[in-house]
């Protein structure tokens, strides 16, 4: 029996502690934890209560069956959308006021991030993931650039951390092809860092937590801020260009038509205007 506690439940996401060591998991696992306007919210909201000084590692993972499956195209029918004035959904908006600030809150926190993958990581979860600072992954785990599959670029950030990953050759492989990484490819390419078993992973994933909360926590906030000055120095300047990009697709038909086509689980078919 995991010996975290809950310490605070916001809408969408729990935040547990034991020690030194904090999870944040998204909790809707109904939708596979797929973002809407809310998760976003309580995301920044627990991780910034990680910045606290008596957290010295953070574990990010999913409720249930998946990490997350990325964002919640349902949301987009919803009030809280701002919109273009063709009508269409203002995606850099979205981006700018609910993606970046999480991105940003993962980097910036000076201690360790883990994120533990249990089933699908998918478009904007994806990018989620990839962004801390280690992923370890289930067996069942996959990652999937799955913005190409609704006629979007990526987001989140997902431009830098994939080529800083697994480099040109692969990273352009994934998004352009969108298919969905399984977890021992993940991990032969350099995507992830860990393959765990199914059975047990949720308690192996937190035993390396605890390792990371209980080491030398001056020496990992210096890593990490050689990591950022290295790797994503440019992080805000691709924030601008993808979030732009992002805009420029919601005008397009192929977005249109293939979100369309995703809310009834059909193929998409492409005009490519």
């Amino acid at each position: 029996m995991s010996e975290f506690e809950t310490v605070q439940s916001f809408e969408t996401v729990n935040l547990l502690r034991d020690d030194a060591a904090a999870i944040v998991e998204m909790n809707r696992p109904e939708v596979l934890n797929a973002w809407n306007g809310q998760v976003g919210e309580d995301l920044v909201a627990a991780l910034q209560a990680c910045a606290a000084d008596d957290v010295r590692a953070v574990m990010v993972t999913g409720a249930g069956r998946a990490f997350s499956a990325g964002a919640d195209l349902s949301s987009f029918g919803e009030g809280g959308i701002p919109l273009l004035p063709s009508g269409r959904p203002n995606l850099e908006q979205v981006l700018q006021s609910r993606y970046h600030p999480i991105i940003r809150l993962v980097r910036r926190l000076e201690k360790p991030v883990l994120a533990a993958v249990d089933g699908a990581a998918a478009g904007i979860g994806m990018s989620f993931a990839l962004a801390c600072d280690l992923v370890t992954v289930s067996e069942r785990a996959s990652l999937n650039h799955a913005f190409t599959k609704i006629g979007l670029g990526p987001d989140g950030g997902a431009s830098v951390f994939l080529v800083n990953r697994v480099g040109w050759t692969r990273a352009a492989e994934i998004m352009f092809e969108g298919r969905k990484v399984p977890a021992a490819e993940a991990q032969a390419i350099g995507l992830v860092n860990r393959v765990l078993p199914v059975e047990g992973f949720r308690a192996a994933a937190e035993e390396q937590l605890r390792a990371l909360a209980g080491g030398p926590t001056a020496a990992y906030t210096a890593i990490k801020r050689t990591l950022n000055a290295q790797v994503v120095r440019h992080l805000e300047e691709l924030f601008a260009i993808e979030a732009r990009e992002q805009s420029r697709m919601a005008e397009t038909e192929d977005f249109v038509s293939a979100a369309m086509a995703f809310m009834s689980k059909q193929e998409p078919v492409y005009s490519g205007r």
